[in-house]
């Protein structure tokens, strides 16, 4: 069920709107506006649901549109046309029309936000910081202060809790940014390039602790990136903008695979696919493979790998495997499973959908090709080729 749902949301910044929707049904671009009306279209016919419990990442570069579009969730941009709705209990309001009063509730109980510039008060404590929005609830001092600290506690700062913010590093006032948001308990969070400004090894364990935070509690979360590895990281959904427009949305591993412009294909071409993508999207499928004659009342087939020989029933059920020293071990994977036990005695059998750098760890552990199963069938491999094939950005579909 959506918690947010864009409908052909058009935000025009100028004077002249009127003349500036014409021209964009006309589609004519943003450059070609400008020039005609001065004013700066900046966002364009957008579509976009946003599921519970999703992180949606709204990315692009810089004038893309992305912060513009976000801003729109919580009234911060007004909309010259279409409809931006979130839910609110069991109806769903639309931002670019409701009363004053109905929008101050939605940003007080529905929808909050963490900015770029972490936008504490230096004149408050660490503890009022996060407790601010619960005062503009109306929460007792008492009760504000408790839920507070257990937020504190929650991104591990409660021991800064009666200092001042310039008191801080920029991560740990990146916390306290994500405490109050948190803290607001609200149904939406829009994080507006929220670890941008800070250093990479702060930024990536911002990531870890958000995508670990994000497991506790379930929020619906529309993220600003201009970085595809970052979005990439957090993402369940990923919204790609250019000039205004969104080009492509889609879940992560489908980014990857299929760009749908040149555009998107540049941001896939500089990413590490073997964090995404899953080994079904790479494999060599079993109608691949090198198939061993067999005699013909045997109802099983014989594959040949590199130095490796694999049986598989007449079901599809692998059934042994065998190098040029007798029969190998057969060692299932499951999440969680220690590839570090693993040696050159073993062939791993994995998950269709294992996640492609896992797979190349058991690759270099045993030295073997990784055998895929979906529903307990055999259907394909990972070797060096399929890896040497993502690396290489071999991966995606071209674009026209």
């Amino acid at each position: 069920m959506s918690v947010v749902s864009i409908k052909n949301l058009d935000v025009v910044f100028g004077d002249n709107q009127a003349e500036t929707l014409e021209l964009m049904d006309e589609g004519k671009n943003r450059e070609q506006i400008l020039g005609a009306t001065g004013d700066v279209v900046g966002v364009q016919n957008a579509n976009l649901d946003i599921n519970e419990g999703e992180i949606c990442v709204l990315m692009g570069l810089s004038g893309s549109g992305k912060s513009t579009l976000l801003r729109v969730v919580n009234g911060l941009n007004t909309a010259a046309r279409g409809q931006c709705l979130v839910r609110n209990g069991d109806e769903m309001v639309d931002m670019t029309s409701c009363s004053e009063a109905t929008l101050r509730h939605m940003r007080t109980h529905r929808v909050s936000m963490v900015f770029q510039s972490f936008a504490l008060m230096p004149w408050l404590s660490v503890l009022d910081n996060v407790a601010f929005g619960l005062e503009m609830q109306g929460m007792s001092k008492a009760d504000r202060q408790t839920k507070a600290m257990q937020q504190l506690e929650m991104v591990g700062l409660e021991q800064w809790a009666h200092k001042k913010p310039d008191e801080l590093s920029g991560g740990m006032r990146q916390r306290v940014g994500l405490a109050r948001a948190f803290a607001m308990d609200t149904d939406v969070l829009l994080m507006d390039e929220p670890f941008s400004a800070l250093d990479p090894l702060i930024r990536s364990q911002l990531q870890d602790e958000l995508i670990e935070l994000q497991k506790k509690l379930n929020k619906t979360i529309i993220f600003v990136s201009h970085d595809l590895d970052e979005a990439l990281k957090i993402g369940s959904k990923i919204a790609i903008m250019e000039s205004a427009n969104i080009v492509q949305q889609d879940i992560p591993e489908k980014i990857v695979l299929n760009p749908a412009t040149k555009y998107v294909e540049r941001f896939v071409a500089h990413t590490n696919p073997l964090n995404v993508l899953k080994g079904d999207s790479l494999m060599t499928p079993i109608s691949a493979l090198s198939q061993v004659s067999a005699e013909p009342q045997d109802k099983s087939s014989a594959y040949s790998l590199t130095n490796l020989t694999i049986q598989v029933d007449e079901k599809g059920q692998l059934q042994s495997a065998t190098d040029n020293n007798g029969t190998v071990t057969i060692t299932e994977y499951i999440t969680g499973f220690d590839v570090n036990s693993l040696t050159t005695s073993d062939v791993v059998v994995a998950p269709a959908d294992i996640a492609m750098r896992d797979a190349v760890e058991i690759r270099y552990q045993t030295k073997r090709p990784v055998l895929l199963q979906r529903a307990g069938r055999f259907v394909g491999i990972l070797d060096d080729h399929d890896f040497y094939h993502a690396l290489l950005g071999k991966h995606f579909s071209s674009t026209t």
